[in-house]
């Protein structure tokens, strides 16, 4: 009878170990997929942001052949903003250090 009791006692550690390895696989597993997971919604973003760049790229060209004056105009003030910008930048780089 004890070396029955013995085989069984193996046998349901053998189950446990078993299953301990089942569980960790299955654990990696779902680490892999959640990865894949995120890989795809970053993929997705990324080919939803082009194609909505592309959009905003191709409505700016038309709008540039058909008010290229204005958008000329508008691109001028622009310019001159930004270099106004980086004049006070500079000056208050300038005068942080003193």
């Amino acid at each position: 009878m004890v070396p029955e009791i013995d085989k069984l006692t193996d046998n349901v550690n053998d189950i446990k170990s078993l299953f301990r390895t089942l569980n960790e696989t299955l654990e990696s597993i779902e680490k892999r997929l959640s990865r894949l997971e995120k890989m795809d919604s970053i993929e997705h973003r990324v080919e939803v942001n082009q194609i909505d760049l592309s959009d905003i790229k191709e409505s700016l060209q038309r709008i540039e052949e058909t008010h290229s004056n204005e958008v000329q105009h508008i691109n001028r003030r622009l310019d001159s903003h930004l270099v106004k910008i980086a004049k006070i930048e500079e000056e208050m780089i300038i005068t942080k250090s003193r």
